[in-house]
């Protein structure tokens, strides 16, 4: 059984090789590192960000969390799904039109762009980190359960797998590998989903009715995992609010040649986000029916196994071919899942030391392109040993949380000085480093002081995840960081921004 396990697992590794092979021939300038030269159309994006998006926490955690929780689990796929609106409506198309590789970029076209350069990429190094262990977790668990690696090297594995990606494929390889990655991984939810509903006959009566019975009604209403509304109410705001700061996200919007193609980019990944999201219902209830909540977190305390579980009972379950061809499948989409996004995280982590400190804060721009690819390889390969060494502290974490948390700290830091850079006019350098780091440290040390990290019974913070208090903070740091640092040059060249964000006129191409 294990050779159909390895077989698999060594294909996706293969084809992803291949592809970064490929792509290394075509990176040598810093566009084609960062942005693959400005080439993809809407539809490739749309597919990559699908990719992008769509990641350990979505596949693994979400099943796992629905699968020991019930309805409040589910909650996540809501929150991911709304967040694209706010991307659609708020971010795209003027970070599209104003930027040139990161968020930095935007930010600092009105505003002095060593200090805001410096707090950007601080804030996008701690959210890159803390999303990376989430991946890391989910990879470790998986190898570890299928192949029988120890976890320890099973993170190792990966931390080695995306550096070579990023460090010599660039944007290209970390775009194909995600556009085939969310092929394989729509495909693959549509299987399990279409396979549980055959069980019940497509009665959807019968199958809520099935697991009500077996778990109580309690199981399929709000409260088993989220007894305090505020806590879900904070989570929540999170979800919806951070995807629009989250730095590899929006990085792929610099990668199109067009604000149209931007737009286009958004509504593709929605379709796809959204049809995965609403499956993810199947997964995880259909994981808690067949296989059983105990059976799930017996596998793994996270409940990260839940949907390699289920593919294996659907398909003739333990012991047999068939069982252990259709875990193998589904495990092999999941390590493509975190291959893919894991290269998008180590990209944005390493683009915002690289490009917005080095080349910009330290160098003042005066770096020449093979430098800045030079300098750019060997902060992926930091990066990427960073990652391994926090994969193998965190253990045991479920994935869906952990990246639930770096939704927090991207909603708290980011979302406010993007939203006040584009709209408000008095916004200045003051603004921007104040509502970056107030953001960034309310909601670290809150989680510290929080439940995740202290015994639930004497933590000093309440809730484990912050946003509903953070978020308002980072946006009144950014507003009274504003008000109390007046910027003239920065006012002045607000009709500019405004003009170029909205229609494109003197954007990057």
């Amino acid at each position: 059984m294990k050779i159909i396990t390895f077989g698999l697992f060594a294909l996706v590794v293969l084809a992803t090789l291949i592809i970064t092979y490929w792509a290394a021939r075509r990176t040598k300038t810093t566009a084609e590192f960062y942005a693959a030269g400005r080439s993809l159309s809407g539809i490739q994006n749309g597919f990559a960000i699908a990719g992008d998006y769509m990641s350990a926490a979505s596949f693994l955690g979400i099943a796992g969390l629905i699968a020991l929780n019930g309805y409040d689990g589910f909650m996540y796929s809501v929150g991911w799904l709304v967040a694209y609106i706010t991307v659609l409506l708020v971010v795209a198309e003027p970070l599209r039109n104003s930027g040139k590789y990161t968020m930095a970029d935007m930010l600092a076209y009105r505003l002095k762009p060593k200090p805001v350069r410096t707090a950007a990429a601080l804030s996008t190094l701690v959210i890159s980190t803390f999303y990376l262990l989430a991946q890391m977790v989910g990879a470790g668990s998986l190898i570890k359960m299928l192949i029988g690696l120890s976890y320890e090297t099973s993170i190792i594995i990966i931390g080695i797998m995306m550096i070579l990606y990023v460090a010599f494929g660039g944007m290209l390889a970390t775009t194909w590998v995600q556009i085939i990655k969310a092929g394989l991984l729509m495909a693959c939810a549509i299987v399990l989903s279409f396979a549980v509903l055959v069980k019940f006959n497509f009665n959807f009566v019968d199958f809520f009715g099935g697991l009500s019975q077996k778990y109580g009604q309690s199981f399929l209403e709000p409260g088993k995992l989220y007894k305090n509304p505020i806590e879900l109410i904070s989570l929540g705001l999170a979800l919806v609010l951070g995807t629009a700061g989250m730095p590899h996200i929006l990085m792929r919007f610099y990668t199109v040649p067009t604000a149209k193609e931007a737009r286009k980019s958004v509504v593709w990944a929605m379709i796809l986000i959204g049809s995965f999201y609403i499956m993810t219902t199947f997964l995880g209830f259909g994981a808690a029916y067949f296989v059983g909540a105990d059976a799930v977190k017996a596998a793994e305390k996270g409940g990260n196994m839940a949907a390699p579980m289920l593919a294996q009972y659907l398909f003739g379950g333990p012991n047999t071919i068939g069982g252990e061809a259709g875990l193998a499948f589904v495990s092999a989409v999941a390590f493509a899942t975190i291959l893919a996004v894991v290269a998008g995280l180590t990209l944005a982590a390493s683009s915002a030391f690289a490009y917005d400190f080095y080349t910009n804060v330290i160098k003042g721009g005066n770096v020449d392109e093979a430098t800045q690819v030079k300098v750019a390889k060997r902060t992926t390969v930091a990066v990427g040993i960073v990652a391994i060494i926090l994969g193998l502290l965190a253990k045991g974490q479920n994935v869906a949380h952990l990246v639930a948390l770096a939704f927090a700290v991207a909603s708290s830091a980011n979302v406010p000085v993007i939203v006040f850079s584009v709209f408000w006019k008095k916004f200045n350098t003051g603004g921007a480093v104040t509502g970056i780091l107030v953001g960034l440290a309310s909601c670290i040390i809150f989680l510290l002081l929080g439940p995740n990290v202290m015994d639930p019974k004497t933590a000093i913070f309440p809730l484990k995840n912050p946003a509903i208090v953070s978020v308002p903070l980072g946006f009144l740091g950014a507003y009274l960081g504003s008000l109390f640092y007046r910027e003239p040059e920065a006012e002045e060249k607000f009709e500019e921004l405004y003009v170029r964000a909205n229609t494109g006129i003197g954007a990057e191409v």
